[in-house]
């Protein structure tokens, strides 16, 4: 009883509405389960839709690190069209709900972390927000020299809260059962080591000092980059709070996708690259893929925005990722088995066999494997989901044989979204001679390319092993 009397009443009360929304759930799927299976009755899409709806509710209620974790848990909803836009929508709703800070709200916190009030920092500061960011808001200003700068304000209170549910073992270890009972029959998941990688990477991007070093590094490397653009962080202007950098005007998401066939595919190449470029040099991935993180030029170049989620690897997790891919390429499901275990997607006795494993991932490899070139599609991206996630097809088996490693959850999390953005824009690509040009096997085959070898001087680092 003691120790019962040494948590917290608030602990008690936001963990108690995930635990009965986690029965409910995994209740409701075991009855759609067995209906289908016995019965040939289909209600997963209701199944989901209500919990989606609940879902939606819980979450909006107890914000904190449940707002942001539900980004985690979404990746690992069925990913079939009708079921994937339920849990899309509940996340939207979410977002767009958040109404923003009044005025003297975010001047309290640009006076307390930068020292002086804004009307002093800043020669001008625009009260009204133009922009909505997970855990705050963005304004526009001009800087004292003229420059025009955005400045990103964090909610007053979110970072509390987010470190108090981030100390809650019971409230994210419930929630991410909730993730499993939604899909029971998804890949193997240690929920501990899973619960530690999440609350590792959302502990850093409620701290925007750690966001502004993420930014730097990454407009470091690509400073000057003939189609690649990371604003300008400035650093005298930033805290953990408040975090200052380059204003950048370009085409929103909803502009860009009404642009013409030609534009579309050069930037589906510019954030291809963007991607995967910056695993094999910097090692590291932008780990919060969304439409509304890209500013889309009429140059054909693009802006990335956020880098308040950045997942870092070792040398050895990305050639291994690498070494995957190219077996993958090559028809050789003995190599690819061999670098999945390595990595930890296969174990024991229960791993899948090779041919299983590769027959699993080959529509992955599809846009580097199929007629060149090849257009990323709404069609493909529902297949490709399907098949590699969706619990009741065809590879469902090979599916509760893989083990998920924590390391590569975001990884994941950046795949699939390029492939979503790619699929949304409808870009057609050589993907194949780019697999190739990173690996070293082959000289550039396009204009980018050729650009982009002439920027860094060099084939990208970690070769076919």
């Amino acid at each position: 009883m003691a120790q019962r009397r040494s948590i917290p009443v608030g602990r008690v009360k936001r963990v108690a509405p995930l635990v009965a929304l986690t029965g409910r759930t995994a209740g409701d799927a075991v009855v759609a389960s067995l209906q289908r299976r016995i019965r040939g009755v289909d209600n997963t899409a209701a199944v989901h839709e209500r919990a989606a709806d609940r879902y939606a509710a819980v979450l909006g209620r107890s914000r904190g690190v449940l707002m942001k974790a539900g980004q985690i848990l979404s990746f690992f909803a069925p990913s079939d069209g009708a079921t994937a836009s339920v849990y899309s929508t509940a996340l939207a709703r979410l977002q767009s709900d958040a109404p923003p800070m009044a005025p003297e709200e975010a001047a309290e916190v640009v006076r307390a972390e930068l020292g002086a009030p804004p009307e002093e920092i800043f020669a001008e500061f625009d009260a009204v927000p133009f922009a909505a960011a997970s855990i705050g808001q963005v304004h526009r200003a001009t800087l004292h020299d003229g420059r025009v700068v955005a400045v990103k304000v964090q909610y007053p209170g979110v970072d509390e809260a987010i470190r108090a549910d981030l100390a809650n073992v019971e409230l994210l270890g419930t929630f991410l059962r909730l993730g499993a009972s939604v899909m029971p029959d998804m890949p193997k998941i240690d929920t501990r080591a899973l619960a530690e990688e999440v609350s590792a990477r959302i502990g850093e991007e409620i701290d925007y000092r750690t966001e502004a070093a993420n930014q730097i590094e990454f407009a470091d490397a690509y400073r000057g980059h003939p189609f690649i653009r990371i604003p300008e962080v400035i650093s005298e202007l930033s805290t953990a709070r408040v975090l200052t950098m380059e204003y950048v005007d370009g085409m929103r998401w909803a502009e860009a996708a009404e642009q013409d066939k030609e534009l579309r595919d050069r930037w589906g190449e510019v954030i291809y690259r963007f991607v995967w470029g910056s695993m094999r040099r910097l090692r590291a991935a932008n780990a919060d893929p969304h439409p509304g993180n890209y500013l889309f030029h009429p140059d054909g170049t693009v802006t990335f925005l956020d880098f308040g989620c950045v997942k870092r690897f070792s040398a050895e997790q990305v050639l291994g990722l690498q070494a995957m891919e190219r077996a993958g390429n090559e028809g050789d499901p003995v190599r690819l088995w061999h670098e999945a275990t390595a990595l930890g997607f296969t174990t024991g006795g229960r791993a899948p066999s090779p041919e299983q494993l590769a027959d699993w991932l080959d529509v992955l490899w599809r846009p580097s494997t199929g007629e060149q070139p090849f257009t990323y599609t709404p069609e493909f991206g529902m297949e490709a989901t399907r098949q590699v996630m969706s619990p009741f097809g065809t590879h469902a088996e090979v599916l509760r044989r893989i083990d998920l490693p924590p390391d590569f959850t975001f990884f994941l999390r950046t795949d699939a979204g390029l492939t979503a953005i790619l699929c949304r824009l409808g870009a057609t690509g050589y993907w194949r001679s780019i697999v190739d040009e990173y690996d070293g096997v082959a000289p550039p085959a396009t204009e980018l390319g050729h650009a982009e070898i002439e920027f860094w001087g060099a084939i990208p680092a970690g070769g076919p092993r």
